[in-house]
């Protein structure tokens, strides 16, 4: 590894350099600036190949989402919503059927944008298969939207305040390199799972059930934590989030500390990466009725 003149310039890999970006000592400072993790993430891009390589994979899958979704490009319901149809004479749990006719260049100008967040789904409405646009917006939203990049700060923060792992250390340096590696793992997961989901129509969505018990709806998140919908409308598997919750953290291990980077640390992870997911179930189950309930007492 050669660094520019004066040793403050860009350091430069050979092409057999693997070493881990913890390893590299000295490194150039790009500042102190306002956003520190813009800078971190800045210098992994620019310096690791290995990391280069992760978020091009990612963004890789989730181009491959709409390949393998052929020409679905919007579900059914989208469709109706947006041509002033209606799938009201549908009983629930069957599946929706597309309405006829060709949607106007003013429709389809209507599509939602990749940055909208999926709506609401229930488990007892008409079953609408998800379209590859769908797979897309679940992608971005799961990865970039701000509830996800504002839980980030919270974890990495977390982890901050414990040193964990130790290479890293508490300073906003250390914040920066959790950080990114947290949101380069998210990425790589949530395009695994979009994309190799739609080999056999995994639906990645989560369905709540407002109208239970409050126990059985405990039970729903724990069963859509390991279970997903297919195009059939029933739960299977969910093979495609199997694979990418620990493909992904045992693919990490090719850039993360030392102490972390082993079979042991990559399996806890993945109980984590599960553990993480029935949060999210959770709050996707209770969220919009605490929000009902707290809104309502207000008026």
């Amino acid at each position: 590894m050669a660094w520019g003149a004066g040793g403050c310039g860009t350091p430069h890999l050979s092409g057999g350099d693997h070493a881990s970006i913890l390893k590299l000592s000295p490194r150039p400072l790009y500042g102190n600036g306002f956003i520190p993790i813009a800078n971190e993430g800045w210098y992994l891009l620019r310096v690791h190949s290995k990391w280069r390589q992760t978020w091009t994979v990612a963004f890789m899958l989730a181009a491959a989402t709409f390949v393998a979704s052929g020409q679905s490009i919007d579900s059914p319901a989208e469709s109706s919503v947006q041509s002033g149809g209606s799938t009201a004479h549908q009983q629930p749990g069957q599946i929706a059927q597309p309405e006829s006719g060709q949607r106007s260049d003013d429709q389809e100008a209507e599509k939602p944008s990749l940055l909208t967040p999926l709506k609401h789904e229930v488990e007892a409405a008409p079953y609408e298969p998800v379209s590859g646009r769908q797979r897309m917006r679940w992608f971005v939203t799961n990865t970039i939207g701000p509830a996800h990049l504002l839980g980030g700060v919270f974890s990495t923060g977390i982890g901050t305040w414990a040193d964990r792992p130790k290479e890293y250390g508490t300073s906003w340096d250390g914040f920066g390199k959790r950080y990114g590696i947290r949101l380069s793992g998210v990425s790589v997961s949530n395009a695994m799972e979009a994309s190799v989901g739609t080999l056999w129509g995994e639906d990645p969505r989560y369905f709540a059930v407002p109208e239970m018990t409050f126990r059985q709806r405990l039970r729903n998140v724990v069963k859509q934590t390991v279970l997903a919908r297919r195009r059939d409308g029933d739960y299977h598997p969910a093979y495609a989030r199997f694979i990418a919750t620990s493909g992904n953290n045992f693919l990490s291990n090719a850039w993360r500390a030392d102490s972390e980077s082993n079979v042991h640390d990559a399996i806890i992870r993945t109980g984590e990466g599960f553990a993480g997911r029935m949060a999210a179930n959770a709050f996707e189950e209770f969220w919009p009725t605490i929000k009902a309930h707290v809104f309502h007492s207000r008026h």
